[in-house]
């Protein structure tokens, strides 16, 4: 059986309190929209996870409990603004065949770019806007025998293209 990695950075946060630091910033009213509607399309795409590791910060927690699934997450705190090594490593510890990761920029654009054998045609994969989701399959049977470039991009969508459907 195929591995699916779901690669999504976290929805668009506030920066309205000057005072928190950024591990703490919460979501804000558009980016919590735009997580219902990432989690409704992931059910409309029947694209679900069975395995979701998330950073510890409170924006990637929103994100995540907007979404609805019905899974708990795993918090990988070395996934908070990681490089896509870091990203890398913490993929190969998973143990189901799907997997849902919401992490951060820059990293999570390096990372996603670095999954795929031919990267999507999408004017916005490269900079990976907050909410951007890639859907990508490997044909590989364990996450810790993926390598750079092995990846089959079977979508990508960024949360405006949403707001509609």
């Amino acid at each position: 059986m195929n591995l699916v990695l779901i690669l999504m950075r976290h929805a668009k946060s506030s920066w309205s309190n000057p005072f928190l630091a950024d591990f703490d910033r919460p979501l804000n009213r558009r980016g919590r929209q735009a997580a219902i509607d990432l989690g409704n399309w992931l059910r409309r795409e029947s694209f679900y996870p069975e395995e979701v590791l998330i950073s510890g910060a409170v924006r990637t927690f929103q994100t995540f409990e907007s979404l609805k699934l019905e899974i708990g997450p795993k918090y990988e705190r070395s996934l908070y603004m990681a490089g896509s090594d870091t990203m890398f490593s913490v993929l190969a510890t998973a143990t189901r065949k799907s997997v849902l990761m919401i992490a951060h920029n820059p990293g999570i654009a390096d990372f996603a770019e670095r999954l795929v054998r031919r990267c999507p045609d999408h004017n916005r994969f490269r900079d990976y806007p907050t909410g951007a989701t890639l859907v990508v399959r490997f044909d590989q049977e364990r996450w810790e025998d993926i390598r750079p470039k092995t990846g089959l991009a079977l979508r990508f969508v960024i949360p405006r293209e949403l707001a509609d459907v």
